[in-house]
């Protein structure tokens, strides 16, 4: 669905202020679209983003709309010039609008000026969305053998993409 928003969200870094809109956004995604059964307090990540995100090269971003959080990225440092992009959701209403490559390109952008050389996401097999939107912006599927042995592997996550920068 496309948002009929006059301005698109704006992309900002993570603040603590922002953490009840995070958890609004991504647990019903989660749990109601995509069938996965995992709570708040289950996801550390998201108790304490500060701590686990935005450390050394990582970072957090949120997409901001009249409204509230409608999007989110983070990027987990896991060293020797790699990380992990994390926790990437857009609400419905903000799919197709240009928020996700927005999002995105935040998140690249830091990672670029950070001098990081590999961004590594796992999704799963039914995501087939997302497995376009990745391949369209430069990342390509790689095998799990070739996962450097810092990735945080969930146990959700069959397929696994790069972006070499």
């Amino acid at each position: 669905m496309i948002s009929t928003a006059d301005s698109p969200p704006a992309i900002r870094p993570f603040a603590p202020g922002d953490t009840d809109g995070v958890a609004r956004l991504i647990v019903p995604i989660q749990q109601e679209e995509f069938g996965i059964a995992i709570t708040y307090e289950e996801q550390g990540d998201l108790r304490d983003i500060p701590a686990f995100y935005q450390r050394g090269t990582g970072g957090f971003w949120v997409a901001i709309a009249p409204g509230g959080v409608v999007g989110t990225i983070g990027l987990y440092d896991i060293g020797e010039g790699d990380a992990a992009l994390r926790k990437m959701f857009v609400s419905p209403a903000h799919r197709g609008d240009g928020t996700a490559r927005r999002l995105l390109g935040h998140l690249v952008a830091h990672a670029q000026e950070h001098r990081l050389r590999r961004i590594i996401l796992g999704t799963t097999d039914r995501f087939l969305a997302a497995h376009r939107f990745y391949e369209k912006n430069g990342f390509a599927e790689i095998v799990p053998k070739d996962l450097p042995g810092s990735f945080p592997r969930l146990a959700v996550d069959s397929k696994f993409y790069q972006l070499t920068l």
